[in-house]
């Protein structure tokens, strides 16, 4: 599979929406705990394609010229923690409460919101502090192609650049392999929890690790 990482475009907005909910549950579609893509794709992508464009990557299909992944980054730190709660007080949270009130949402996706507003918070691991932080997706196809070390590095170099202290992301994972990847370019990990919205679903436990690195560190 051929690919080419380049900087996000605003015509990349929907394709990057539809990658999120199909690689939401354990890099699967999201759909089988959460129906709403339209509401799943706004909180986790919205602010990044809307409000921070110029920190985002996409990886592009060389054959086909369609996006396949994407890494949405945030370096302005401070203004993200409150627009992400604007974003959420005045546009989401209204309409996930008013479908969820006229019947639009199935008995899975009702248990997925009453995990968000119940358990998520505490089940969440620490994040550091003034720092920048990345979330990317990869269609299944390019997952192994080296195209998500690529925009991971991308994104690493634009956030020193900037002059951001460390880089973090948070993962879900049933194992330490993914946390091994991310351990041999010089990522820490800073906390885990486990979090029980997969528990219908998955066999073994899943936990949210969250990754950093510090620039000073080399």
């Amino acid at each position: 599979m051929k690919y080419r990482v380049r900087p996000y475009r605003p015509a990349d907005r929907e394709a990057v929406r539809r990658i999120c909910a199909d690689t939401g549950f354990m890099g699967n579609p999201v759909d089988a705990i959460f129906t709403d893509r339209e509401i799943f794709a706004d909180f986790f992508t919205r602010y990044y394609t809307d409000y921070e464009p110029d920190s985002a990557l996409v990886t592009e299909d060389v054959a086909t010229g369609q996006v396949v992944g994407y890494l949405l980054g945030c370096v302005r730190f401070r203004y993200q923690a409150w627009k992400q709660i604007e974003l959420m007080v005045l546009r989401t949270i209204p309409r996930v409460v008013m479908r969820y009130l006229t019947g639009r949402y199935n008995a899975a996706s009702r248990k997925f919101l009453h995990w968000v507003v119940f358990r998520s918070i505490k089940e969440t691991p620490p994040a550091p502090r003034q720092s920048a932080h990345f979330h990317i997706n990869l269609l299944p196809a390019f997952r192994n192609t080296g195209a998500g070390r690529e925009m991971i590095f991308t994104f690493f170099d634009m956030a020193n650049r900037r002059g951001v202290p460390r880089i973090y992301g948070q993962i879900q994972t049933r194992d330490d392999r993914r946390t091994s990847f991310y351990a041999r370019y010089g990522f820490r990990e800073l906390s885990r929890r486990r979090i029980t919205k997969f528990d219908d679903y998955e066999s073994k436990p899943v936990y949210v690790s969250t990754l950093y690195k510090d620039f000073g560190e080399g």
